[in-house]
C-alpha cells in the first residue's frame, strides 16, 4: 500500500463519517415531535412567560425506596406515597440569587432550580452582556434541577410542593463567601426549610433540607434529587457544513465505583430506565462545553435512576438519584440531609477539585488515555505564553517533535519511491492492463533497490490515533471557548470568518501533494488532485482552532519532508 492510497482511505473515512451523521441527524429530526406544547404556561412575578410541566401528572417522581413502601404497609391510618398526591396549587415566585459567577432564579413550586445564567461566559463574543443560560424552563430546550423528599408520610415535599419564600432577591454581599436562600413548607406537624447555599467563585450549589419534628411520632424520609432535560435541538451556531452539530456527546452520563464512567443515552432512557445502586459517584446531564452534576459525596447508599415523561408533546428524561438510607428524626427533634451540585463550565481545574472523577464529563472519547496528557500539556505551555492560539501551535511542533524519527522513516521511503517514479511508469506502459505482472515486476524492482513498500505507510498509521486524540482535546476543551488566537481570529471554538485558515490549509495540502511521488494511475491522480479542494471545503465550518492545528501540522510536515527528501537526493 502506497502513501496516496492511504491518503484516499483517509479521505474515505473522512467522508463516510460525514454522510453517517448526516443520516443521524436525519433520523433525529424524524424522530423529533413538535416542540412547542411542552405542558402548562404560567405567568411569573415579572409577567413573563415560561413552561411547567403539568400539575395533574407524577410521571416524573421517582418511587419511593422498597423500605418506604413496606413501612406505609405497616401504618394502620391511610397514608398517601409521594407519587400518589394530589396536584398542587399552580400559583408559584420567582426568587433571583446573584453571585460573581451565577445568577439563578428558584421558584416556589416546588423549589427548583429554574434558571442559571453563568455571569463570566457569554452567550456569544458579539454579546458579552448576554450570559451563557445552562439551566432554563422556557423555549425548546428545557433543562433544569429538582429535588424533594420520598417516604410513607402523607403530603412529603417534592418538587411539585408549593414552598413559601421570605425575599424575593439575594445577592452575594462582599467579604461573604457564600450565600443561604431558604424556602419554607409546612404540613401535618412537621416544618420543612430547604435551603440552597451558593459559593463565592464556585459553581457548586449545595441543597440542605431542614425537618423539624413537632409531632409525637418518628419522621422518616429519603432525599432524591435530579435533573430534567428534553432532547437538545440543533443550533445553526454549531452545525457543520449542513451537517448538523459538530460530534460531542450530550446526554445522560453517571461515575459509580463500581462501573467507572458510563453515558446513559436518551435511547437508552426510553428502552431500559436506569436503576443502579452504589456507595458514591455522581450522575449528570452532559452539554458540549458544560455540565450539571448530582454528586454522590458521602459514602452512603444510593441508587441512580431515570425516568421518562411521555405524557406531553416532546417527551422529558429525568436523571438522578435517591438516598436508600432514611433520614429519621425523632418527636420533637429536628433533622437535615443534603445534597451537592456542580453547574457550570467543564474546566478541568475545577472539575478536578470534586475529588469523584468528574473531569471524566469531559469526553475525549475512546483515546482518553492519550488526550488527557495531551491536554494537560497543552494547559502547561498556555500558562507561560498565555494564548491558546500560540498553545496549540507549540503542542503541534512538540508532537511532531516526537515522531520525527518515524516521520523521518516515512519520508525517506517516499523519497525512494519518488526517485523511481520514471521506472515505474516504464513498467506501466510495458504490461499494459496486466496487473498480476505489472504487480511482480513492481515488487522485484522494490526488492532489487532494498525498498520497503509500507516504510511510507506504517509510521503515519502509528501517528492517527495521536493526531486523532489532539483533535478532541481541541473539540471539547471549555477553555477554548471564544479564546482569543490574533488578528481576525476572535474565537478558536468558531469557524474562521473570512475563511483564511481554511484556504491555507487546502494550499498546504497541495504543495504536500507536490512533495509525494505521483500517482500512477491516472483516476487515483485526480483524486488526488480534488482532495485539497474537497478538504478545504470541509474546513471553512470547522473551529479555527482545529484548522489552526491541521494548518501548523501540514507546515511542519512539509517542512520534515522538504528537508529528509533533500538530505536523501
Amino acid at each position: 500500500m502506497d502513501f496516496q492510497r492511504l491518503f484516499l482511505i483517509g479521505a474515505l473515512v473522512l467522508v463516510l463519517t460525514l454522510l453517517y451523521q448526516k443520516w443521524l441527524v436525519f433520523e433525529h429530526e424524524n424522530t423529533q415531535t413538535q416542540r412547542a406544547a411542552q405542558g402548562v404556561t404560567e405567568p411569573t412575578s415579572d409577567g413573563a412567560t415560561v413552561t411547567v410541566e403539568a400539575t395533574s401528572n407524577r410521571a416524573d417522581v421517582p418511587a419511593a425506596p422498597p423500605a418506604a413502601v413496606m413501612e406505609s404497609a405497616n401504618v394502620s391510618t391511610p397514608t398517601m406515597l409521594l407519587a400518589d398526591r394530589a396536584p398542587a396549587a399552580t400559583s408559584r415566585q420567582r426568587v433571583e440569587v446573584v453571585t460573581d459567577l451565577l445568577r439563578a432564579e428558584l421558584d416556589t413550586y416546588g423549589g427548583d432550580l429554574r434558571v442559571l445564567d453563568l455571569i463570566t461566559y457569554p452567550e456569544k463574543l458579539e454579546a458579552p452582556d448576554e450570559p451563557f443560560r445552562l439551566l432554563t424552563d422556557s423555549g425548546p430546550d428545557l433543562y433544569w434541577a429538582q429535588n424533594g423528599l420520598l417516604g410513607s408520610q402523607s403530603n412529603l415535599p417534592n418538587h411539585h410542593t408549593e414552598y413559601t419564600a421570605t425575599k424575593k432577591r439575594y445577592v452575594l454581599a462582599d467579604g461573604k463567601d457564600h450565600i443561604e436562600v431558604p424556602l419554607h413548607f409546612e404540613s401535618d406537624g412537621f416544618h420543612y426549610r430547604k435551603v440552597y447555599t451558593f459559593h463565592r467563585d464556585s459553581y457548586y450549589v449545595d441543597v440542605r433540607y431542614e425537618v423539624q419534628n413537632n409531632t409525637n411520632q418518628e419522621w422518616r424520609g429519603y432525599l432524591y434529587a435530579q435533573f430534567v432535560s428534553t432532547e437538545t435541538s440543533d443550533d445553526e451556531n454549531t452545525s457543520f457544513f449542513g451537517l448538523g452539530r459538530l460530534p460531542s456527546y450530550t446526554g445522560g452520563a453517571i461515575y459509580t465505583p463500581e462501573d467507572k464512567y458510563k453515558k446513559i443515552h436518551f435511547d437508552d432512557m426510553r428502552e431500559q430506565p436506569l436503576a443502579q445502586n452504589t456507595t458514591s459517584g455522581w450522575v449528570a446531564m452532559l452539554q458540549h462545553y458544560f455540565v450539571g452534576a448530582l454528586l454522590a459525596e458521602k459514602e452512603s447508599q444510593y441508587e441512580f435512576y431515570s425516568l421518562v415523561n411521555r405524557t406531553g408533546a416532546t417527551p422529558r428524561y429525568s436523571i438522578g438519584y435517591k438516598h436508600l438510607a432514611p433520614l429519621s428524626v425523632a418527636a420533637g427533634q429536628r433533622g437535615e440531609v443534603n445534597t451537592r451540585m456542580f453547574l457550570g463550565p467543564k474546566e478541568n481545574k475545577r472539575l478536578v477539585e470534586a475529588n469523584r472523577q468528574l473531569e471524566l464529563a469531559v469526553d475525549f472519547g475512546w483515546l482518553t488515555p492519550v488526550s488527557a496528557p495531551l491536554f494537560w500539556l497543552l494547559t502547561q505551555i498556555q500558562r507561560v505564553v498565555v494564548n491558546w492560539g500560540l498553545s496549540i501551535v507549540l503542542l503541534t511542533a512538540l508532537v511532531k517533535l516526537v515522531f520525527f524519527p518515524l516521520s523521518a522513516a516515512s519520508y525517506k521511503s517516499m523519497a525512494k519511491m519518488k526517485k523511481l517514479g520514471p521506472r515505474m511508469k516504464t513498467l506501466k506502459e510495458r504490461y499494459g492492463d496486466d496487473k498480476q505482472k505489472f504487480q511482480q515486476a513492481m515488487m522485484e524492482m522494490y526488492k532489487k533497490d532494498k525498498i520497503n513498500p509500507l516504510g511510507g505507510c506504517l509510521p503515519i498509521v502509528v501517528q492517527i490515533p495521536v493526531f486523532i486524540a489532539l483533535y478532541w482535546v481541541l473539540l471539547e476543551s471549555v477553555e477554548l471557548r471564544q479564546a482569543p488566537l490574533a488578528l481576525w481570529i476572535h474565537d478558536l471554538s468558531a469557524p474562521d470568518p473570512f475563511y483564511v485558515l481554511p484556504i491555507l490549509m487546502g494550499a498546504s495540502m497541495f504543495a504536500q501533494q507536490l512533495l509525494n511521488p505521483a500517482p500512477i494511475d491516472p483516476m487515483q491522480a485526480n483524486i488526488m488532485r480534488i482532495l485539497p479542494i474537497m478538504f478545504t471545503l470541509f474546513f471553512l465550518w470547522f473551529p479555527a482552532g482545529l484548522v489552526l492545528y491541521w494548518l501548523v501540522n501540514n507546515l511542519l510536515s512539509i517542512t520534515q519532508q522538504w528537508f529528509v527528501m533533500r538530505k536523501f537526493a
